[in-house]
Order: C-alpha cells, then sequence, then structure tokens
C-alpha cells in the first residue's frame, strides 16, 4: 500500500464486496472461527508441507499464517486465492482435497479478504492521452483523420496496455512533437496551404496483389483504397509505382503479364484507365530497370476534404493460365528460378502531390466544425471568434474550460489576426488549444474543502471523461457531456444507460482496437513475419485477415451481449475467402467478411483458441513454440504468469539420432524434453508445456496438421492438475474448468484498462465485486463494463497529503508549471510558452 493511498476498511454492509460470503456462513452450522480452524487443517493436510518456512516452495510460505486474520498478510492470501482458483495447488503427485472442500476453502478465503477490505482510491494524477487517443480526439473535436503516427512517437507500454498513466510522460522532445503537430494540424483543419505537400501510402512488400481489395471495384484486383484528406480545392497528382523487389530475382519489378489496364478511382468514380505496358514504355523495352525511376503520373481536380482514392487493376487473372507450377499463396517471392510461374504487375506505392493551384480551403467538415459563425463584417469578428473559440475550448477541455481560458485563446486570435486576417487568428487560438495541457492531459481536479488523505467523488465531468476515454479513446460526445454539466450521471441508472449507448456507437470500435488489440496480441501481428521458405504461402493478406477475424468476433460478443465464456466456446467465426482457404473451409468466396458457423469438423476453431492470430502471434518466425502459447495462454487466459525463465538457458538441438543412428530434425517435444530433463526448468515447463504440445496440431501459421517435420504429432500431455489432454480441443476444455478464474484474469484486464494504472493484489476485492455482479447477466461484457463505471474504484479519488484544504487545486505529477484543473495557466508558464513556441513555427 503506498503512502499516497487510502486505507479504508469498510464493513459487508458499506462495501457490499462480501456479500456471498456472509451468505455462506449465515448459512452454516459452523461459526466463523471454527470454519477458520476447518480450513487451517485442510491447508496443513495439503498445504504446508511443500510451503513452509524450510521449502519455501513458489517463494511461498504458510507457517505463521493464520485463516483467523487474513488482513495480516493480504497479499500473500490473494496469491494463495489465485493460484487456488486456477487449480495450481496442490501439484499434480501430491494428494488433492476433493471438490467441495477446494471450492469452499477459495470461497473461505476470498470472503476474508473482502470483509477486511482496505480500499485503495489513489490521489488524482494527470493522464496523458496516448498516440491513439489524441487521435480519436482530432477526430471528434475537427472532424479531422489524421494519423497520429505522422507526428507522435510510439507509446510505451505497462501491464500489458499503453494508455497507463505511469509511462505516459512527456519529454522535450515529446513536448516539441506536440508544438510541431499543433501547428501542422490547425492548418490541415482550415485548409491554410502556402505550397504543395506529398503524403505517401505503401503497400506492404508481402501484399499478394491477385485478389479483390473489399472496398474497390467487383472485377478489379490488387492495388490500394486510400482515405486521404485533401487540404485545399484544386489540383493533386497521384504518382504511382511499381512494386520494388529485392527477392525477386527473376522477374522484372511490372510484372510477366502484358497488357494490364490500371484503373484510377475518386470516390468509386472512375478517374482514369490506363495501360500499365504503355504507361511505363514496356513495350519499347523500357521500364526494365529498378521500378523506382519511373513512375504513372494521374493528374485531377479534387476538392477539398476527405476522399477516397482507389488505385487497382482490372481482374484478368481469373481465366486459366499455363503455369508449369503450382503457384503459393504470396506471390511477392521468388520461386527459385523455375519457368512457368506468372508474376502479374503490383502496386508498391502510391504518392499523393499537391494541391497545385490551390483556389480556396472549400466546405470541409472540418471548417464546417470549426466555423460555428461567420462575421458579416470587421465589427462583427471579434464576438464571432469569441463564440468559436469557446465553443473550441469547451469541447477540447472536456467541459473543464473557464473564461480565463476563453481570454487566453482571445489574446492568441488577436496575435494571428494582426498578421493575416480572422482566419489566421482562428487558426492562432486552435494551435493554442491543441497544446494546452488540459487538451493534452487529463486532469482530475481536488476540491477545496475535501481535507488532505479523505475520499471524495469524481465530479460528473471527470466521469464523463473516465468513461469516454474507456469505452471510446477519445473524448465525450455532446450527450455525455451535457448529461456530465447537468450532474445527471450519478442518478440511478444513467451510467448503465450511457454505457450501452456507447457500446452501440461505432465508436467502441476502439475499444475492439485497443483493448482486445493489446490482449490478444494482435497488435503483435504487424511486425510478425514468418520465415519465407518455411511458410511460403503466408502474406500480409492473411496477416490483416487473421487480425480481422478476432476483432469481428470480440466485436459479436461484446454488442450481441454475450457471456464472456463465449470467447472460449463459440461456435461461429469470420471468414473471406482467403481465411476461408486457410483453414480448410470450402464454399467461401470473395473478400468480404461474412459470419459462418463451425460444425463438429471445425471443432478445433472455436473461440480464441482457435484463431489464426493467437497462433500465429505465440510462435517462432520459423516454428511453433509450445512454451510461447503456453506462457501465453498462463498469461492472458488464465492469469497466473509463469516465472522468467532462469539465465543461460541453452539452444535447443538442431539434430537428433534415430534408431539408426542417423541424424533428422527432432520434432518439437523432442527438443523441448532437454529443458524439462534440466531440474531448473522444469517446475516451469511442468506449467507451460502441456498447452502448447496441445496445440501443436496447429502449425505457427495456424494450419492444422497431422504431423511434424515427418513425424506424426503427439498432442498428449498433462496438465499442472493432473487433467490429461490430448489436442486443442481439451485445451478449451480445461480452461473452461477453470472458468472463475478466466472471468477474474478478465476483470482484471478490463479494470486495468479502465482505470489506466496496475491492479494490484490490495484491488482485488474490487474485481471478484466486478465478478459477482456481472454474474447477473451471465458476465456478458457489457455487464463487466457496468460494474466496472459503476464501482468506486472508477468513481472515487483521495486528496493528496500535499494538498491544503482551503487553498484550492493542486498541480498533478506529471502537468507543467502553473497549470491545475481549476485555474488557467499562469503567466509564463509551460502552457503560454508552448502555445508561443507553436505560433513562431506555424509562421
Amino acid at each position: 500500500m503506498t503512502e499516497s493511498g487510502s486505507k479504508i476498511t469498510r464493513s459487508f454492509a458499506a462495501g457490499g464486496l462480501a456479500a456471498a460470503a456472509v451468505a455462506v456462513v449465515a448459512g452454516c452450522s459452523q461459526s466463523r472461527e471454527e470454519l477458520a480452524e476447518t480450513h487451517e487443517s485442510t491447508l496443513a493436510s495439503y498445504c504446508t508441507d511443500c510451503h513452509n518456512d524450510l521449502e519455501q516452495v513458489g517463494e511461498l510460505s504458510l507457517e505463521g499464517l493464520n485463516l483467523a486474520d487474513v488482513a495480516a498478510h493480504r497479499e500473500t492470501w490473494e496469491k494463495v486465492v489465485r493460484k487456488l482458483r486456477a487449480g495450481m495447488m496442490p501439484p499434480p503427485d501430491g494428494p488433492r482435497p476433493d471438490e467441495q472442500t477446494y471450492r469452499e476453502l477459495v470461497s473461505f478465503i476470498s470472503g476474508e479478504l473482502d470483509a477486511s477490505y482496505e480500499e485503495y482510491l489513489p490521489p488524482p494524477g494527470a493522464h496523458r492521452l496516448n498516440r491513439a487517443e489524441y487521435a480519436n480526439v482530432i477526430r471528434d473535436l475537427l472532424g479531422l483523420a489524421v494519423d497520429a503516427a505522422e507526428f507522435l512517437p510510439s507509446d510505451d507500454s505497462s501491464r500489458g496496455f499503453d494508455n497507463q498513466a505511469g509511462t505516459l510522460s512527456l519529454s522535450p522532445a515529446l513536448l516539441e512533437a506536440y508544438l510541431s503537430a499543433a501547428g501542422k494540424i490547425s492548418r490541415l483543419a482550415l485548409g491554410h496551404v502556402d505550397r504543395p505537400t506529398q503524403a505517401v501510402y505503401r503497400v506492404a512488400e508481402d501484399t499478394t496483389q491477385n485478389y479483390h481489395v473489399e472496398g474497390l471495384p467487383f472485377g478489379t484486383r490488387g492495388g490500394v483504397l486510400i482515405d486521404h484528406w485533401f487540404p485545399a480545392d484544386g489540383e493533386y497528382n497521384l504518382k504511382i509505382f511499381a512494386v520494388n523487389l529485392g527477392n525477386m530475382g527473376n522477374f522484372r519489378p511490372f510484372g510477366e503479364v502484358r497488357g494490364e489496364q490500371l484503373e484510377v478511382l475518386l470516390d468509386g468514380e472512375r478517374v482514369a484507365l490506363l495501360d500499365w505496358d504503355e504507361e511505363f514504355n514496356l513495350n519499347r523495352g523500357f521500364g526494365g530497370g529498378q521500378g523506382e525511376l519511373e513512375t504513372i503520373d494521374v493528374r485531377l481536380p479534387v476538392t477539398a476534404g476527405p476522399h477516397e482514392v482507389g488505385v487497382t487493376f482490372l481482374a484478368t487473372n481469373y481465366a486459366p493460365l499455363l503455369d508449369l507450377n503450382d503457384a503459393f499463396e504470396r506471390s511477392t517471392i521468388e520461386t527459385g528460378g523455375l519457368p512457368g510461374y506468372t508474376f502479374y504487375p503490383h502496386i508498391g506505392r502510391v504518392r499523393i502531390d499537391g494541391p497545385y493551384e490551390a483556389n480556396g480551403a472549400g466546405d470541409t467538415p472540418a471548417r464546417q466544425r470549426i466555423f460555428v459563425c461567420r462575421p458579416s463584417g470587421e465589427a462583427d469578428e471579434e464576438a464571432c471568434a469569441e463564440r468559436i473559440v469557446s465553443r473550441l475550448a469547451h469541447r477540447a477541455y472536456r467541459g473543464f474550460d473557464t473564461e480565463q481560458d476563453v481570454a487566453t485563446l482571445m489574446e492568441f486570435y488577436e496575435e494571428g489576426r494582426e498578421q493575416g486576417g480572422f482566419e489566421a487568428g482562428i487558426g492562432m487560438a486552435l494551435q493554442r488549444v491543441l497544446v494546452d495541457p488540459k487538451f493534452i492531459y487529463r486532469i482530475e481536479r481536488e476540491p477545496r474543502q475535501v481535507a488532505p488523505g479523505e475520499v471524495y467523488a469524481l465530479s460528473d465531468l471527470e466521469v464523463a471523461s473516465r468513461l469516454s476515454f474507456f469505452l471510446w479513446s477519445s473524448m465525450p460526445d455532446d450527450e455525455l457531456l451535457e448529461l456530465a454539466e447537468q450532474n445527471r450521471l450519478s442518478e440511478p441508472g444513467v451510467l448503465a444507460e450511457q454505457v450501452r449507448r456507447m457500446i452501440e456507437d461505432p465508436r467502441s470500435k476502439a475499444f475492439t482496437e485497443n483493448f482486445a488489440g493489446q490482449w490478444l496480441a494482435l497488435r503483435n501481428l504487424e511486425g510478425h513475419a514468418p520465415v519465407v521458405d518455411a511458410f511460403p504461402d503466408f502474406d500480409d493478406n492473411l496477416r490483416q485477415a487473421f487480425r480481422r477475424e478476432t476483432e469481428l468476433f470480440f466485436d459479436s460478443i461484446l454488442r450481441e451481449d454475450r457471456g464472456a465464456l463465449e470467447l472460449l466456446t463459440a461456435d461461429y467465426t469470420f471468414v473471406n475467402d482467403r481465411l476461408a482457404k486457410h483453414y480448410g473451409i470450402d464454399g467461401v468466396q470473395g473478400s468480404h467478411f461474412r459470419r459462418i458457423e463451425l460444425g463438429e469438423e471445425l471443432d478445433v476453431r472455436r473461440g480464441l483458441l482457435g484463431k489464426g492470430s493467437l497462433l500465429t502471434a505465440t510462435a517462432q518466425p520459423g516454428r511453433t513454440s509450445p512454451v510461447i502459447r503456453g506462457n501465453w495462454i498462463l498469461t492472458n487466459l488464465i492469469g497466473v504468469p509463469p516465472p522468467p525463465p532462469p539465465p543461460n538457458v541453452p539452444a535447443l538441438e538442431p539434430k537428433v539420432a534415430d534408431a539408426a543412428g542417423n541424424e533428422r530434425p527432432p520434432s518439437m517435444r523432442e527438443q523441448l524434453e532437454q529443458h524439462r530433463d534440466n531440474p531448473a526448468c522444469l517446475g516451469c515447463h511442468m506449467l507451460m508445456d502441456p498447452f502448447g504440445f496441445a496445440l501443436e496440431p496447429f502449425d505457427a501459421i495456424g494450419r492444422y496438421r497431422t504431423n511434424d517435420s515427418g513425424n506424426p504429432i503427439d498432442a498428449s500431455d498433462v496438465m499442472y492438475d493432473g487433467t490429461p489432454v490430448e489436442g486443442p480441443a481439451d485445451v478449451r476444455r480445461f480452461v473452461l474448468k477453470y472458468s472463475d478464474q478466466f472471468l477474474h484474469n478478465l476483470a482484471e484486464k478490463l479494470l486495468t484498462y479502465a482505470l489506466g494504472r496496475g491492479v494490484e493484489y490490495y484491488d482485488m476485492p474490487v474485481v471478484r465485486q466486478i465478478v459477482a455482479k456481472s454474474a447477473e447477466e451471465d458476465h456478458t461484457l457489457t455487464s463487466m463494463i457496468t460494474a466496472i463505471a459503476e464501482s468506486r474504484a472508477f468513481r472515487m479519488n483521495t486528496k493528496s497529503a500535499e494538498a491544503k484544504s482551503g487553498e484550492g487545486a493542486t498541480r498533478p505529477v506529471g502537468v507543467p508549471e502553473g497549470v491545475t484543473q481549476e485555474a488557467p495557466p499562469a503567466e509564463g508558464s509551460t502552457a503560454r510558452a508552448a502555445g508561443e513556441a507553436s505560433t513562431a513555427r506555424a509562421n
């Protein structure tokens, strides 16, 4: 427990956390003391032989610990509860109590921990927007879609997520990036461009362009569909490059098929149809170089704002070919120089240059949001400007704007207006908004009337901000902000209604992308490149299909109010033609994803454990890894990570001798048995390996198989509790056997993501409360999210010890000097300096 935290021992009635334990004791003929004695006897019979002061197996000793006073050793008992709930104690080679005794022991210890619950509510701090949140807030504030990776570096992760306040610091270099981004985004939103710009969109080199791309016209293949913001009305040039592949030594980068037609589209309408050969002079013997020196250029007029640009080929590859070889699924791969393999032209990248001869900023969605009024003359400019900056400040600062904030912004407006007129002034004020700590940070203020160390309720505005960043990774919308300003979020049922509304909103896609994307390792796929020689059918098409399948699957569990356990058991999934072929599913045509039922013949694909995304992300580039897969399941699904490996673990042997003494590649089981023979490695591998061995029927890119390196797959093993397993379905059943621990682990992950801080042993009563409350609705994700939003951990804080009652809010950690949530930036503060620096760079 940290010094800044609040320790408040709460009774059953006040906390409501141990109602289940009360019911158990009340319905039992034994007293609490007698129950404690009974369970002490159970521990003595099954646990203390290993977990004593002498042996300390697992660095745990239960000697001297008393079940009648679990609060004295809360951290140790929480560790015991977690291990018991996961079935990890006692080990399979020792005696185990019967199931009823086992459950009663877990229930008793949990109940005692909840009864002596010491509430932890940390004081307020500063929570900087991460890169994804920054882009989403710009979108919702200005109606402008930006790629935050162009402006800001990636964020560090902690506890599995990149929204943890403790890792979101602000370095001088990052401050410079925010200043630069504010200037660029302001000009882009207003359409103030004084010179042509360039934007490059690359197609991943391992993309196969022999298939239709979803969103492009039927009857086309390959290419790219680009969402691009054109800053002003004017002429733009699309510069199209052929793919340049260093590994395609036997093929020219412009393809081997003659007569291909390139189609260029703007918002779905054709603007050009070009002969690929003629444009690259292929018929005259040119274009045989690197594919970088020559381009196809298409110049066209485009209005300001968001548009879709499509570059693709008319599909001619559906007719039978005379290939001598059976082509790999991945087209951009060296085939060893064998003749008769047809390589169709591929797009490498598209560069959009412009505007040339710009003739106005147009009426873009961004300008519509910014210019809520238009001055009829010079006399009206100041009043209109104040109205504009007031609305910007109100939404950008998420309801925490003050009159002084508006006055500061008006100073910047006046400075800009003197230099370039009304719109220049608005641009200067907008830049200042985008570098204000109230925009970059989520700051929670401390009430004046509360004494240091006292617990207080967050304001409705602060709860609204927490909720919107939890579910949308963005700022509150007008409805949520209005309810917060009316102090209605604390009314019964209102918060739950908003949770449901926000989940149904398309913006909750961010929850799937950012929570599930990190919990389920989907983000890891982007940098995962299986060895080409070993897996020549793997391409970016399959990589993206893996990710899309899992996102659609998770989203269906969320939006359809399905129980969280269906994440493990659901008998359906989502596939397109490429993914269906990889899974061996017939009858699926087209690039669009559709829902399919998984019959008995596809039982291994049910739930998360059958998804290609997870199976690929938990493999090595050149082979499967039972260790990685087992470790991932223990850490992310069961929630009991194994200890880290010891130093200097030897490499696996690449060859073994058969009965005749001939060397051959060993199976994965044979390789890992080398580690199991090492006593220092045995303990952890006995936990991890059975999961991985049972998943060995899936190769390193998630294909089902029956042999490994010519050896039949042996998917049998014994789990850490003695349960035998013989394949992927048994792994699913094993995790379901300890579904209570799976649900607690999921609630812990959700709470970590929602609070933006690590969840520790002293938070476990809150986790149990979330699971208990969601049980009323079959543990749906919505019910879990609602339980978190209504919890005290989500809605309460503790006043920091540094604050002095009656003196107003203090500056939270991490926020520049002179800035609080109740007072505007002081003159000469970092916030003012940031605004001035941004202005200087803009000019």
